[in-house]
Formats: C-alpha cells, sequence, structure tokens
C-alpha cells in the first residue's frame, strides 16, 4: 500500500462489512474525567472492546476472507506476534476452519499466550524479541508449505480501517488523534481512513521511547533498526520498521511521539480511574503522548486509540499500584 494506492470509500466499506460480520463497532466516548486530566476535550475510540481485546482482529477478519477467495486449498497458516495479531489470526483462521501456527518470542504474555491456544492455534516460542520470531515464522511457513501472514498488509490494513472509519464518522470535528504504532497497520489505517473520507484530522503516531525504530526512521526519514527494551508496551516493540508502512508514515503523520514506561504506566492508571478500562501498554500510548503534549493541545478536539486491553493481571496489578512494569 502506498499513497498511489490508498483504498476508496466503498473498498473501506465493504471490508468493514466483513468486520461486522463477526463483531460490532466499537464505542467511542468523551470521557469528562479525561478532558479535566488533559485540559481539553479528548475522544477514546474502544477498540479493547472487540472479541479479541484488540484492535487487530479487524484485520484478520479481512485479510483470511481475502485468503479464502484467493487460496481456497490453503493448508494452514504461519505467523508472528507479540500477542493481539496472533489473537486475530487465531480468530479468523478458526472462522474459516484454518490451521493455524503462531511463533512469540520467548518471555511473552502468559495472557496472551493462553488468549492464543484457547482460540486453537499451535504456540511455538522462539528468539528473544518479536524480530527473531518473524524471522523464524518465515522459515517455518516455507519448511511447512504454509501461507506466511505478515504483520503489515494492504488487506490487514483494509479490515482495521474500519476502527478510523467508525472514529471519524462519529466525531466529524476531531482535530489531532494520537496512533500508536506497532508494526504500523494502526497508523495506515487511519491514513486510509482519512484520505477517504477527506477529512484534515492531524496524525500523531506514538511509539515507545525503549522501542524508537519508527520515531528515528521518522528523524531519519529511512528505516533505521534499533533494540527493543520496553517492558511495559510489548505492543510497541518493533526492532525493525516496515518499509511500506514507513512510506506512508512520512508522507502523512506529522510527529511521531516517544513515551517511556514510566508515562505510559499513568495513562494506564488515568485510563482505570477515569474510564474503568484496562488498557495495555500500547492501549494507554496514545493517552501518554497526549498528556505529554497537552500544552499544546488546549482547545483542540482530541482522539485517543485505545488499542488494546491485553494486559497480564500480574502487571496491571503492579502498575495500578504505582510501579511501572
Amino acid at each position: 500500500m502506498n499513497a498511489a494506492n490508498l483504498p476508496s470509500v466503498a473498498e473501506l466499506d465493504a471490508a468493514a462489512r466483513t468486520v461486522y460480520e463477526a463483531m460490532p463497532p466499537t464505542p467511542q466516548y468523551a470521557w469528562p474525567l479525561l478532558a479535566a486530566r488533559l485540559g481539553t476535550k479528548v475522544w477514546v475510540k474502544h477498540e479493547n472492546h472487540t472479541p479479541t481485546g484488540a484492535f487487530k482482529v479487524r484485520g484478520g477478519l479481512v485479510y483470511f476472507a481475502m485468503l479464502a477467495a484467493a487460496e481456497p486449498a490453503c493448508p494452514g497458516v504461519v505467523s508472528a506476534t507479540r500477542g493481539n495479531h496472533g489473537q486475530s489470526i487465531g480468530f479468523a483462521a478458526r472462522r474459516h476452519g484454518l490451521a493455524a501456527t503462531i511463533v512469540v518470542p520467548h518471555g511473552n504474555s502468559r495472557e496472551k499466550n493462553a488468549a492464543m491456544r484457547a482460540l486453537g492455534v499451535e504456540l511455538i516460542e522462539h528468539g528473544d524479541d518479536f524480530q527473531e520470531a518473524r524471522e523464524f515464522a518465515g522459515r517455518l511457513a516455507a519448511g511447512r508449505a504454509l501461507h506466511f501472514v505478515p504483520s503489515f498488509h494492504r488487506n490487514l490494513v483494509l479490515g482495521v480501517a474500519s476502527y478510523c472509519m467508525e472514529f471519524l464518522r462519529a466525531v466529524p470535528d476531531l482535530e489531532v488523534v494520537y496512533v500508536p504504532i506497532g508494526q504500523g497497520s494502526g497508523v495506515a489505517s487511519m491514513i486510509a481512513a482519512r484520505a477517504a473520507l477527506g477529512r484534515r484530522v492531524e496524525i500523531v503516531g506514538v511509539v515507545s521511547d525503549h522501542a524508537p525504530a519508527y520515531a528515528l526512521s521518522f528523524a531519519a526519514r529511512k528505516a533505521v533498526s534499533h533494540d527493543v527494551s520496553t517492558e511495559l508496551a510489548d505492543g510497541l516493540a518493533c526492532r525493525v520498521p516496515d518499509e511500506e508502512a514507513l512510506a506512508l508514515i512520512l508522507a502523512n503523520v506529522s510527529r511521531i511521539v516517544r513515551v517511556t514506561d514510566a508515562e505510559v504506566a499513568g495513562a494506564m492508571r488515568a485510563l482505570f480511574a477515569d474510564t474503568h478500562n484496562a488498557a495495555e501498554g500500547a492501549g494507554a500510548a496514545g493517552f501518554a503522548a497526549a498528556m505529554q503534549e497537552r500544552k499544546r493541545l488546549r482547545g483542540r478536539i482530541v482522539g485517543v486509540v485505545a488499542c488494546g486491553g491485553n494486559v497480564d493481571s500480574d502487571m496491571f496489578a503492579r502498575v495500578l499500584a504505582g510501579g511501572c512494569a
């Protein structure tokens, strides 16, 4: 996907219909306590309210519908994840009767692993980070002659963009939206929806300060890899940027904000106290970035994406008690 082949409204609405066969639209709320904390009106898009607790499921539903049409004899799929992409694949693969093998790095979220197993995937632990898991998954797909599901793909973006279309249609006067960046499907989807609807909302990317590859790449105007050390925002734990996603980000995102694990933990506490929603690290990163920039946001209508709520119980308990991870 690039600026020349961004999807039309008709294409995005068709993809959304596929999504809605499995789940309803998610809500967006302007929470008064969050507005008081931020100092301006803020809307939260609750992608923690999907069947897998994260926005990724939308992409999986559309990707697998198109895979079923293109490869009806597909014997099964392989992919890599830190959790939410893998749950998306497990959820969609089960709907289509396909076997799914998911590779996660060692030390991955126990509860995300359990959720993937509950969806029927074969879970394999390999490598010290997502990149090593992804490279192994590619070799596994080739060795087993299975379909490899990437973390970034146009068909994934088509599905994920359904949440962006919902958000921008529900809040047409939204002025700036903070979108977390893992491998890039979420922010690319917001770019696609904004273009299709002809909106002028400013898109701000958000990364972990402890996984700054996309921020460094944005500054350098080219792909820059960087080691990952975040202990809280595993959904943002990208070491190697996706070239296709980066090109879209460079052309359409106004800036990228880096948030620390401590800032993310503070945002998780704020979201729970003010809305009683659980947000995982990546899911709270957008609000953390808005809080970091709150002085420049006064008087503006702000959107943040609670992209997921899949945080391990023991970690969430430590965060709510005032810890960082």
